[in-house]
C-alpha cells in the first residue's frame, strides 16, 4: 500500500518490450519513466480497444434504440424543459 493513499497497488509483472532506440534515449534524457508511461499508455490502448468491442458487440441494441427514438421521440420527452 502506498503511504497515506489507502489505495494498494495492482501486483507487477516484469516484461520485455521494444521500443525505438531513439525514442528511448530521448524518454531517458527527459527523465521519463519509461515503464510508467509504458503502462500508461498500454491502460489506454486497453481501454480504447474495450470501448470499441462494446460499441461492435451492442451496434444493433444502439441502432434499435436510435430507430425508435427517430419514429417516437424520446421517452418522456413531453416532461422536458427544455
Amino acid at each position: 500500500m502506498k503511504a497515506g493513499t489507502g489505495h494498494t497497488s495492482p501486483p507487477k509483472r516484469a516484461t520485455n518490450v521494444s521500443l525505438a532506440e531513439n525514442l528511448l534515449d530521448e524518454a531517458k534524457k527527459l527523465r521519463i519513466n519509461v515503464s510508467q508511461a509504458a503502462e500508461a499508455g498500454l491502460a489506454r490502448a486497453v481501454a480504447a480497444k474495450r470501448a470499441e468491442l462494446w460499441l461492435k458487440e451492442n451496434q444493433e441494441a444502439i441502432e434499435s434504440s436510435n430507430t425508435f427514438v427517430e419514429r417516437h421521440g424520446l421517452p418522456l420527452g413531453k416532461y422536458r424543459m427544455f
